[in-house]
């Protein structure tokens, strides 16, 4: 049986082998764990690092591989993955988190490295959300939605995102991250596919994606949530989950308050017509 898996040519082996997995992980989709051979950057001391290349966008261009990474907290990279870091020419580091955060959990980065945090609404973020989870130990959709609604605090936390991309230089490339690599730099993965046109549904696959990418440590996180701070376990659940609910809340509120998402990068991000052309010309193909 082994001479003949081998025999097979090497497309027929990666299909068996990701069939396999598929059915081992139960939950999580075919596609998303054929998605995951090109897309996630397996590292030792991170989870949810993935490339954001590879999607359509509407008029038929795709977003290019290699040049712009989501993850959650970096804090704990080994040797080898700052190695990987480098191999990847990632020379940018926009960090998400507040000052406690960061702080607590200082990024492991490889020297050169031009690192920006972008702190706004993070710090007060989180001491609600201690405050909430004790309020709201049955509702944790609440809680959440309450934080995805709340458009206060998005152009400070995401021009500097976006000024970033755009002076980016053509042969490095740029990683974004928050903790969790789901709420913070969910958002901000959504804003930047759609500033290239990415379809909305295929916005809502990447940032759902997390919940396959984070499937380990949020078993950990609940079971955490639960044991030290008595959470419900379905709040518990909830408040780890990437729900399409979350980032439809966003974009409603969003479109509410600015008109459209495109008003909203164009007088709060300050993205021109030039600067979206730019964009599109960096990021591409």
């Amino acid at each position: 049986m082994r001479s003949l898996f081998f025999q097979l040519n090497q497309k027929m082996r990666k299909f068996i082998s990701l069939l396999v997995l598929t059915v081992a992980l139960g939950q999580a989709s075919f596609a998303q764990v054929a998605d995951s051979v090109q897309r996630h950057v397996v590292l030792q001391g991170a989870a949810n690092f993935r490339d954001l290349g590879g999607y359509k966008t509407k008029d038929g261009h795709e977003v290019k591989w290699g040049k712009v990474y989501r993850s959650a907290d970096i804090s704990k990279l080994t040797d080898a993955d700052l190695q990987v870091l480098r191999d990847k020419h990632i020379t940018t580091d926009v960090d998400f988190r507040g000052h406690q955060e960061s702080a607590a959990a200082p990024d492991k980065l490889n020297p050169n490295t031009d690192y920006i945090l972008c702190p706004a609404g993070s710090d007060s973020l989180n001491n609600s959300m201690m405050k909430g989870m004790m309020a709201h130990k049955a509702n944790g959709d609440s809680l959440i939605t309450s934080f995805y609604t709340n458009t206060k605090y998005l152009k400070d936390r995401y021009k500097p995102f976006f000024d970033k991309l755009i002076n980016l230089p053509d042969d490095q490339s740029l990683l974004f991250h928050c903790t969790a690599g789901k709420d913070r730099t969910g958002i901000g993965a959504a804003l930047f596919l759609y500033s290239l046109g990415v379809p909305y549904n295929t916005i809502v696959a990447d940032y759902t994606a997390t919940n396959y990418y984070r499937k380990d440590e949020n078993v950990k996180a609940i079971a955490g949530m639960t044991k030290m701070m008595n959470i419900d376990p379905d709040a518990a659940k909830a408040m780890m989950a990437a729900k399409k609910e979350y980032l439809d809340a966003t974009f409603a509120a969003i479109n509410q308050q600015y008109g459209s998402v495109d008003n909203f990068l164009k007088t709060q991000i300050g993205l021109t017509n030039q600067q979206i052309k730019t964009l599109k010309a960096k990021y591409l193909q």
